[in-house]
């Protein structure tokens, strides 16, 4: 697709489509080890712990200015090149030595911001925002994340470095409906197999990777034992790994950070994001990719982040418990039934770099500012249902950030003075299931909620009480009764409406 860049301004034509650039490696946060991107890689061959990316090349994202990269962004928003219309509108930062024609774009990123309505802010007394990641291509933020995994494993496929590949992931639900997807439209060169807990995931969860054609093996337990399999799988075999222990995944997922400082054109003071914490990654992911744009002068201030774990799987907001850093330990823990499913991981494998970026964070912004709050099930679902009830799509992960805002305003870890982002991390539809549960007061016990009548909303059934009113295929109306039937029911409705 051929692009004037004479219609760009002249200094910022040559920035305005990126050419790839060598200089991204793997570097572990235990030993320091550095390697090479040209391989499948998850965690150190030395020491086993997790790895990120780091550029080589950073030095020359700061050559250029602040405004500049700004206005880079800003103009890159006009092009038609697909490759550049995803989260690799900002190339330089997540995968710079990807060439344009690796990437794989399938309409993900740069979801809406939508600010809540007046009854809802004035509700929790706070101006807030919600991000719909649920309106990406497989319903969830983590297409993002499987956008440049995916792409790094083309590139190595159209550089030889590999030929056939086998994708594998454990899930709580919506990891495996996007590797699943993302593999599927690379075809026969990327063969996805996904592990998920028996019966621990939502139906409409484990359609989809069925739909997009991945071999799915349901194994006792939950998503941590899932996850140990996994990692003796790819510990053991060829296998690229696409849950969040994939560095790649992490790049992706910065997209996120990105995006909210656009839509705020750059200005990030007072901002406060709230994260739902799972495996880690999201976190991990979202502090990184404002540490970055800060360090490049793109904004001035690092805005809050907020994450946020249910009181049934809380292992990192348990670690942030104790104040002193020097006598932190992490412990996982035993999960317990969440309605926050997809979070509902008690032994997350990206800690260490939460617990790495979350220190550089707060160095950078020169005092505390990063923050782990716990909220109740009961507040999870409650929440969720008063958000969509005044206009938002959000799952339950939405909702445990609702309820984690409300908390840190209780908490006084966020004002009036401030304005609040929240992650709806996957579309309501996916965690329909918990809704009509919750409505017929049918949540198992484990839970720990009850149905509140303010929120239950079941539908009534409107019929004529003479039964030959009735059409049915078998027996149609005739046109006489036809009028009656329309007539006798659209009375009882406008009765039950106070018409």
């Amino acid at each position: 697709m051929n692009t004037n860049l004479n219609l760009f301004p002249e200094d910022i034509r040559p920035h305005i489509i990126p050419s790839p650039k060598g200089g991204l490696y793997y570097k572990c946060l235990g030993c320091g080890a550095e390697y090479g991107i040209e391989e499948l890689l998850y965690v150190c061959p030395a020491c086993n712990e997790v790895l990120l990316i780091h550029d080589r090349n950073k030095d020359q994202l700061n050559a250029i200015s602040g405004e500049t990269w700004q206005r880079i962004f800003d103009y890159r928003k006009m092009l038609k090149i697909p490759a550049l219309k995803g989260i690799y509108r900002y190339h330089e930062f997540i995968g710079p030595s990807i060439p344009l024609e690796s990437i794989i774009y399938l309409g993900e990123g740069h979801t809406p911001l939508v600010e809540a309505n007046t009854r809802l802010q004035e509700k929790t007394g706070l101006k807030f925002y919600y991000k719909n990641d649920g309106q990406n291509p497989s319903a969830s933020f983590k297409d993002r994340g499987m956008a440049s995994a995916l792409s790094s494993i083309k590139y190595l496929i159209d550089q030889g470095f590999v030929s056939e590949v086998i994708s594998i992931c454990a899930s709580t639900g919506d990891t495996s409906a996007s590797a699943a997807l993302y593999a599927s439209y690379l075809g026969s060169k990327v063969k996805s197999a996904v592990l998920l807990p028996h019966k621990k995931v939502t139906s409409a969860q484990l359609a989809q990777p069925l739909g997009s054609g991945a071999r799915v093996f349901e194994i006792p337990g939950v998503f941590d034992d899932c996850m140990k399999v996994v990692e003796h799988l790819s510990s053991s075999y060829p296998v690229a790994l696409l849950n969040s222990k994939n560095a790649w995944r992490i790049l992706g997922q910065e997209s996120y950070s990105y995006e909210i400082a656009q839509d705020f054109d750059w200005d990030m003071d007072k901002k406060v994001v709230m994260v739902p914490i799972g495996n880690a990654g999201n976190i991990s992911a979202v502090m990184n990719g404002f540490l970055k744009f800060y360090n490049a002068g793109i904004i001035n201030k690092l805005p809050k982040i907020i994450g946020v774990q249910s009181e049934h799987a809380d292992p990192v907001y348990r670690y942030y418990l104790e104040p002193d850093e020097g006598k932190r330990k992490f412990i996982p823990v035993q999960t317990q039934p969440s309605v926050a499913q997809a979070a509902m991981i008690g032994n997350p494998v990206s800690m260490p770099r939460v617990i790495q970026i979350a220190r550089e964070y707060d160095a950078a912004s020169g005092h505390r500012n990063v923050f782990v709050v716990q909220v109740k099930e009961q507040q999870i679902m409650d929440w969720q249902l008063t958000a969509n009830q005044n206009g938002h799509i959000t799952c339950t992960q939405g909702g445990e950030c609702l309820a984690g805002m409300v908390q840190a305003k209780a908490l006084d870890l966020v004002d009036e003075s401030e304005t609040v982002i929240l992650d709806a991390t996957a579309h309501a539809i996916k965690f329909s299931g918990f809704q009509d549960l919750y409505f017929k007061g049918e949540l198992a016990e484990g839970y720990g909620i009850s149905s509140d009548s303010r929120f239950i909303n079941l539908p009534d059934f409107i019929s004529p009480d003479d039964p030959e009113l009735i059409p049915s295929q078998e027996k149609p109306l005739g046109p006489s009764q036809f009028q009656k039937f329309v007539k006798d029911v659209s009375e009882k409705i406008a009765t039950r409406l106070g018409l």
